[in-house]
């Protein structure tokens, strides 16, 4: 029986408890889990990463856990862009209804994989999910988010010129970048829990949520943006009442003085200690601040590679981020 949740945050910080079983926990999946970036854009490439991804996840379901999975969508919801530059442009559909798609297509994906992987034994659903975001925030005047395959920098200058896309360095290569905006609420968390008190795993709020306004009447539009799934993932963890945040990627850990040859793996890390690691916005650093924001509300965040998510609940790998690591 799946006990009821609250959709309350914990009052009091919680200890790391590796042998606690029946947590709710939200695994959120990273971009480099499911698509590695020298991988095609095809639809088998991706199948095969998300079958391994489900075996990981399945593991947490046997566990004894309640689990609710998000994913990025960063690379998906660029190449769908990319198809509707072939339309005329006032035919070409907007960044939220390509989220809302790439919310469907990998949901679906993971959705298949995880039941196939859990012999049916548990129900599984995808949930489209909307997410409200400020129309003042500042992130809409400066692209930081990226998305779609990366290009040498003459080619990704070219294709900004001529479909009018702001673009940034991302490596050694250069992405397109898009708005931000950070997440404020999740109109559907209601469904999220009914789901939840039936025992079903849920997997929504895919790329970060679908970008959505609240008008003055209180009704939602959808939002030219894509907002951080890290972010995204932290609020959903702490809507829930989640007991547990995994933020699952294709890196073991996270590393000191990453990049140089004094680069050593943390296996733990106060919250203080997180907020003073200098780390690229496009790498650790969006993690460890939804690990921060999450740990602060009293849950458990631990970061690390997917295919570690059972061990990194149990405490023997990754970094956990804790207000008292």
């Amino acid at each position: 029986m799946i006990r009821p949740r609250t959709g309350c945050i914990p009052s009091k910080p919680s200890s790391w408890r590796p042998w606690e079983t029946d947590m709710l926990v939200v695994a959120a999946l990273g971009g480099n889990a499911l698509l590695k970036r020298s991988e095609p854009l095809t639809a088998v490439v991706q199948r095969n990463n998300v079958k391994t991804a489900a075996l990981s996840l399945a593991d947490i379901v046997r566990a004894g856990h309640d689990l609710v999975i998000t994913h990025g969508n960063g690379p998906q919801v660029g190449l769908l862009a990319l198809q509707g530059a072939s339309y005329k442009p006032d035919e070409a559909y907007p960044l939220d209804v390509l989220g809302a798609e790439t919310e469907g297509m990998i949901g679906y994906m993971i959705e298949q994989e995880l039941e196939n992987a859990l012999e049916h034994d548990r129900p599984v659903a995808t949930l489209l999910t909307q997410v409200v975001v400020d129309p003042k925030d500042p992130a809409f005047a400066k692209p930081t988010k990226f998305v779609g395959p990366v290009y040498e920098r003459e080619e990704a200058e070219r294709r900004a010129a001529g479909a009018g896309w702001s673009i940034a360095p991302d490596g050694d290569k250069w992405r397109r970048v898009v708005p931000s905006p950070k997440p404020l609420e999740i109109p559907d968390l209601r469904v999220l829990q009914l789901l939840l008190e039936q025992g079903v795993v849920v997997i929504c709020t895919g790329g970060g949520g679908i970008p959505v306004l609240r008008q003055e009447d209180g009704s939602l539009m959808g939002v030219e943006a894509v907002i951080d799934k890290d972010a995204a993932s932290a609020l959903l963890a702490r809507k829930l009442g989640a007991d547990a945040l995994l933020l699952l990627t294709d890196v073991d850990a996270v590393y000191r003085d990453f990049g140089t040859d004094q680069a050593t793996p943390v296996s733990a890390l106060t919250v203080a200690e997180a907020r003073a690691l200098e780390l690229p916005a496009g790498s650790m650093g969006p993690k460890l601040r939804a690990a921060c924001e999450f740990a602060e509300a009293g849950g458990l965040s631990g970061i690390g590679r997917l295919q570690d998510a059972i061990a990194i609940l149990e405490g023997s790998a990754g970094t956990r981020v804790s207000t008292d690591a």
